[in-house]
């Protein structure tokens, strides 16, 4: 398309061929010539800046630096749940099988000559210790309602003392017998106690901390023994392409199962060793600590009474007469 510009009053051709150039507005005139002088425009446009462009070819993914390695998280969270999960319920698996054969009678199990018999005794002795510490509760239980009875019996006899002049004397050695029996009582009702209080820590806390470590040892036992029956059954198996690298998994899974066993075992075995030793310090010195508890009271109590008696027989001997009674007088 030939496009015609007018410059003053000589018209100037332009062979300039535009491609479907978007038509302009119209001035007011409806007139597309300009003039040399141009009257300025009611508004102007702003000068918007044009964005650069991109040119084909160039990305824009930003540049790594030299010497940056950036790595890659292949790690997938649910496969390796899924690998924990069915690694887990193989080892259960082979676990109550194991055990279960043993209850049966059908499986083997490894028997450590040193260290279960004396298991066995630490589980009969903790029966005895506690059948002794309920026993002892028992006793100072009862103990503590006499000295209560005692306690109260001597109150009703001082009472009766000074409401009965005739038997004055006979009630008031009495009550101070009773008062006396109550405290030496009460004295008596702490030590045992004190004995049901030490024993409680024995069997309770030390001896039961030394039981549940036994719970975990026949645990890890019967898991090595689970994997000790597996590698036996693959050595008597044959050997070939699929077997031998189910053999190779299962050596490696016994050794290391069998160093948890043996770990597990010597820890045990030194804690019942400390265990049978602080075990006989205590019960010692508690068993001792009672008995002279015991011997206490026995003794107090009878040289008071001995004492007492002998008092209300030389009171009795320096009285000279006896009040008559009615059958005397008629």
């Amino acid at each position: 398309m030939a496009v015609v510009e007018q410059r003053g009053s000589v018209p100037v051709a332009s062979a300039v061929t535009e491609e479907e150039t978007p038509p302009k507005e119209a001035n007011g005139n409806g007139s597309h010539a300009s003039n040399d002088v141009t009257a300025p425009t009611a508004e102007t446009t702003p000068d918007v800046p044009e964005e650069p462009k991109q040119s084909k070819g160039l990305s824009l993914t930003p540049e790594i630096p030299k010497g940056v390695v950036i790595q890659a998280n292949n790690s997938n969270p649910t496969s390796e749940k899924f690998k924990r999960v069915r690694d887990w319920s193989i080892t259960k698996y082979k676990y109550t099988r194991q055990a279960l054969s043993e209850k049966l009678g059908r499986g083997s199990r490894t028997v450590d000559l040193d260290l279960e018999p004396r298991l066995e005794l630490l589980k009969d002795d903790r029966q005895r210790y506690e059948n002794v510490t309920n026993l002892a509760q028992t006793l100072a239980s009862q103990l503590s309602q006499l000295t209560v009875t005692q306690k109260n019996l001597g109150d009703a006899f001082t009472e009766l003392s000074v409401k009965t002049p005739s038997l004055h004397l006979e009630f008031g050695i009495n009550a101070d017998a009773q008062r006396f029996l109550s405290k030496s009582g009460e004295t008596l009702t702490e030590a045992i106690n004190a004995f049901t209080s030490d024993m409680n820590t024995l069997v309770n806390k030390t001896i039961e901390d030394t039981m549940i470590n036994a719970k975990q040892y026949e645990t890890v036992r019967i898991e090595y023994d689970a994997f000790r029956v597996d590698l036996e059954e693959l050595n008597m198996g044959p050997r070939d392409a699929v077997t031998v690298p189910k053999l190779e998994q299962a050596q490696k899974n016994f050794q290391t199962q069998r160093e948890k066993y043996e770990k597990i075992r010597d820890d045990l075995s030194v804690k019942v060793k400390l265990l049978e030793g602080n075990k006989v310090k205590v019960l010692r010195n508690q068993l001792w600590m009672l008995h002279g508890a015991f011997a206490a009271h026995s003794l107090s109590c009878q040289n008071f009474l001995e004492k007492n008696i002998q008092e209300a027989g030389e009171h009795l001997n320096n009285v000279s007469t006896d009040v008559p009674s009615f059958l005397e007088e008629s």
